[in-house]
């Protein structure tokens, strides 16, 4: 076994516990990430949803032809790591920031419905 080169240091317990940033290609530039991790606080903190976002689920499940009360399973305040809110759809692209927002999950006649917001008040659904 031969020594560490200067140019090539031996990692320490605390840099191998951190994974490392991407490497970029030949060409300069940033690899390409093709999947979106989730947030970065899975589990918030518990918030109230605002009015405008609840009357948004209710006219969203409204429109999709839900009929029946939601009733609210929990509520988190949630910063995304992109404008995919966690729930990214295939052949989509998404903004590459942080986004603060919320995740919503209600219950209808006993059917699960998982609502995600980024800073407004237009709620995506997350069908995954």
């Amino acid at each position: 076994m031969t020594a560490p080169t200067p140019s090539a240091p031996e990692p320490s317990a605390s840099a191998s516990a951190t994974p490392s940033a991407p490497t970029p290609s030949a060409s300069g530039e940033p690899p390409l990430i093709t999947t979106t991790p989730g947030p970065i606080q899975p589990t918030g903190e518990a918030v109230r949803v605002p009015p405008a976002r609840w009357d948004a689920i209710v006219a969203d499940l409204a429109a999709r032809g839900v009929t029946g009360t939601p009733e609210l399973v929990s509520s988190h305040a949630v910063t995304w790591r992109n404008g995919a809110l966690g729930c990214p759809q295939p052949g989509m692209s998404y903004t590459q920031a942080l986004v603060d927002g919320m995740r919503v999950v209600v219950v209808v006649d006993g059917t699960e419905y998982d609502y995600r917001f980024g800073r407004g008040d237009t709620p995506r659904l997350c069908t995954r």
